[in-house]
């Protein structure tokens, strides 16, 4: 005689909305960032064993069903323990904020007792708004930190360097650009002198 019984549903499970999914690796992480396009995305990281993520988790699907223009990410400690000291995530429950271009914008641990720290950055960063460029997600260091860490499986490639003055002069003589095309004298004094700064052609 064979017994079964259904299994039970996990509490970081519970009451899960279209707008929350569990990250399944690094990459995942950093691609659902950049992927993200304007939108705010709260990453919650978790663990199974800590009691405080597993009060907190009922008001965070609340949150997530009230605000289903949020993208919600989990990310479990246990499982993802290298990528989260390779993130500087040390206490439990912890949430970052991150919106389109201006990346990370915010950061913090709050439990149900402080809950006001998370209602309150949901309120300033979650209205609508356009940001200029492309989604910017975990800041270079996060990601050269991720590329290092031997446990992963994640690769990450510094943007090559452009000199400002050849960025410059490369978007002047673009065809049908915005710009006309700078005179002598102002590309020379681009080029002269340390001030020549540089600038990233992109992820």
């Amino acid at each position: 005689m064979n017994l079964s019984f259904p299994k039970a549903t996990r509490w970081w499970h519970k009451g899960l909305q279209p707008n929350m999914r569990e990250i399944e690796s690094a990459q995942d992480l950093a691609d659902s960032l950049l992927n993200a396009g304007d939108k705010l995305v709260v990453v919650d990281f978790f663990s199974p064993g800590c009691g405080g993520c597993r009060a907190l988790h009922p008001k965070i699907a609340q949150f997530a069903e009230r605000n289903p223009d949020v993208m919600f990410l989990q990310v479990n400690y246990e499982t993802h323990k290298s990528m989260c000291y390779s993130l500087h995530v040390h206490v439990l429950p912890f949430f970052r904020f991150y919106r389109g271009a201006e990346g990370r914008v915010s950061s913090f641990s709050c439990t149900n007792a402080t809950i006001n720290k998370f209602k309150d950055a949901l309120a300033k960063h979650g209205p609508e708004r356009c940001s200029l460029g492309p989604a910017r997600g975990l800041e270079e260091s996060e990601l050269l930190a991720l590329a290092a860490n031997k446990d992963l499986q994640f690769t990450y490639e510094k943007p090559d360097l452009v000199p400002l003055a050849e960025a410059i002069a490369k978007e002047a003589a673009a065809p049908g650009g915005p710009w006309f095309p700078l005179p002598v004298s102002a590309t020379q004094l681009l080029t002269q002198g340390p001030e020549n700064s540089l600038l990233s052609s992109g992820r």
